[in-house]
C-alpha cells in the first residue's frame, strides 16, 4: 500500500511536491499507508525534454544515476535520496524510487569505471538490449561486469535508505530474466529489505514461477489509466489498459498471489491527476463515481498492491473515502486466500458479471471470515440473487455487513444486490 508520483507528476515532481503528497499519505498511514516512490525522471536536469540529449541524466562517477539537485536541492553535495529518505522515515513511511533497468548510454560512452571493480562500463554493456520506449540506457550484460554494476547500483541507493525499487522495461516487452536475477542478487547482498517492483506488463503466465522468485510484486498489465476499457491501435499493443481488462487478468494470476507474491495491476489512477501526468492532460479521473468504487474494491479483494494515483494534495472526498475504508482495506491486508467464483453456476442474471471470494481462516482480531465482491460489467443496472449454497458457503442462513455503508442485512439463505452500470458491492459474511 502506499502511493506512486507517475500518474500525478510524470518525470516532473519536485522535492517540494514529493514531500507535500508524502505528509498527506503519512496522515492517513494508520489504514495500512505506507511505500511514498518517486517514478521515472528523478535524475533529469529537464525532464520535460524530447530526448537523452536535452533531459540531460544526472550521474556520477561510477556512471550511477544521482538526483538533480536543482529539482532535489537536499541532495547536494553528494548526499544523493538519503536525506529525502530520512524525512520520509522520520514521518513513519518506506522510501521508493523507479529506475529503468540497465546502463546510462552516456556512462558506456565515456566507459566510466564500475565502483570498487576493474570493471568499466563498456564491459557491463549490452547495446543489443535497448528499452524500445525509453533511449536513456543500454541493457545490461549477463556477465560478471553486469552482475559488479547492479551491484554497485543497489549498494549506493541502500546507503540512501531505500525500500522499494520499481524496475521498468524488464517484466515484459522485452521480457530480461537475466537482468531480474542480477537485481535480486544485488538487492540481497546489500542485506536491506528492498520490495523489487517488476514493471511494465502484461507478464507472460509461463514465466510466473521465475517472475515470482526474485519480485515481490509485478505487473500484469499494459499501463492502466482512467477509463473503462479504451480503443487500441495497432502500433499501440494493450495501452492504455482499463478496468474491465484488469478483471480477466486478475482471473488469470490469482493462483500465484500469497506471502511476497503479489500480481500487480497497477496504479490507482483515481482523484486528480495533475499538475503533469504521465498521459495525457492533467484532469480529474475519467472514471465515474461508480467505477472508480468499483475498481478499488476488485484491487483490494485481489490483493493487488494498492498504489495511488491522485494528487494526495488535491483529494476529493469521494477518493477520501476510499483510501480510508477499513473494511476493504484490512480485507486487501489479511485475506489469506481469494479467488473468483465460477458465475456459470449462479444463474442467467450473472452472464456479465463478476463475483469474488475472499477468505480470512488464520487467527487475528477478526478470526475467520468470509468477503464477496459482486461486480457489474454491463452498462445497465442489474439485480443479483444468489443463495449462500451456491457461493460455496456451509449453513443454511448468514448475515452480509456491506463495506460501502456498513449496513447489515438480515440473516438469511440468500441475497439480493443490485448494482449500477459498472457498480460494485462488497460484503463481509458471517
Amino acid at each position: 500500500m502506499g502511493w506512486n508520483s507517475w500518474d500525478a507528476y510524470g518525470f516532473t515532481i519536485d522535492e517540494t511536491q514529493f514531500k507535500a503528497n508524502a505528509a498527506v499519505l503519512a496522515g492517513i498511514q494508520q489504514f495500512g499507508w505506507k511505500y511514498a516512490v518517486i517514478d521515472e525522471g528523478w535524475y533529469m536536469a529537464n525532464p520535460e525534454g524530447r530526448n537523452l540529449a536535452e533531459r540531460k541524466y544526472q550521474m556520477d562517477a561510477h556512471g550511477l544515476l544521482i538526483p538533480d539537485v536543482a529539482r532535489y536541492p537536499d541532495a547536494a553535495d553528494g548526499a544523493g535520496f538519503r536525506p529525502l529518505a530520512d524525512w520520509v522515515h522520520a514521518q513513519g513511511l518506506k522510501f521508493g524510487i523507479h529506475i529503468i533497468r540497465g546502463i546510462p548510454r552516456d556512462a558506456v560512452a565515456a566507459n566510466l569505471p564500475i565502483a570498487g571493480t576493474s570493471f568499466h562500463a563498456a564491459d557491463a554493456a549490452d547495446t543489443t538490449a535497448t528499452c524500445p520506449w525509453d533511449d536513456g540506457n543500454y541493457g545490461v550484460a549477463d556477465n560478471a561486469a553486469g552482475q559488479a554494476y547492479y551491484d554497485s547500483m543497489l549498494r549506493l541507493y541502500a546507503s540512501w535508505g531505500l525500500d522499494f525499487l520499481k524496475t521498468d522495461c524488464i517484466a515484459t516487452n522485452p521480457y530480461r530474466p537475466t537482468e531480474i536475477r542480477q537485481i535480486a542478487a544485488a538487492i540481497r547482498k546489500t542485506g536491506r529489505p528492498i520490495v523489487l517492483s517488476l514493471s511494465p506488463g502484461p507478464s507472460a503466465l509461463d514465466h510466473a514461477a521465475e517472475i515470482q522468485q526474485y519480485g515481490q510484486m509485478w505487473r500484469i498489465s499494459d499501463d492502466h489509466w482512467d477509463g473503462w476499457t479504451f480503443q487500441h491501435k495497432p502500433d499501440q499493443g494493450g495501452f492504455p489498459s482499463g478496468i474491465r481488462e484488469a478483471f480477466d487478468l486478475l482471473a488469470k494470476w490469482f493462483p500465484y498471489t500469497g506471502p511476497d507474491s503479489w500480481p500487480d495491476a497497477d496504479m490507482l489512477p483515481e482523484g486528480w491527476l495533475g499538475p503533469h501526468p504521465g498521459w495525457g492532460e492533467a484532469r480529474q479521473t475519467r472514471e465515474t463515481p461508480d467505477e472508480q468504487r468499483t475498481e478499488f474494491a476488485l484491487w483490494a479483494i485481489t490483493r493487488s498492491p494498492l498504489i495511488l494515483g491522485a494528487n494526495l494534495t488535491k483529494l476529493d472526498d469521494l477518493t477520501r473515502s476510499l483510501i480510508t475504508n477499513q473494511d476493504l482495506l484490512f480485507m486487501n491486508q489479511n485475506v489469506t486466500y481469494s479467488r473468483p467464483v465460477d458465475t456459470s453456476t449462479l444463474g442467467p442474471g450473472f452472464s456479465n458479471t463478476r463475483v469474488w471470494r475472499a477468505t480470512i481462516d488464520q487467527p487475528g482480531a477478526r478470526g475467520y471470515a468470509e468477503y464477496f465482491g459482486f461486480f457489474n460489467l454491463d452498462r445497465q443496472p442489474v439485480t443479483l440473487r444468489t443463495t449462500w449454497k451456491q457461493l460455496g458457503l456451509d449453513g443454511a442462513k448468514h448475515t452480509a455487513q456491506n463495506c460501502w455503508d456498513d449496513s447489515i442485512s438480515k440473516e438469511s439463505k440468500d441475497i439480493s444486490v443490485a448494482l449500477p452500470a459498472h457498480g460494485s458491492a462488497v460484503f463481509q459474511v458471517r
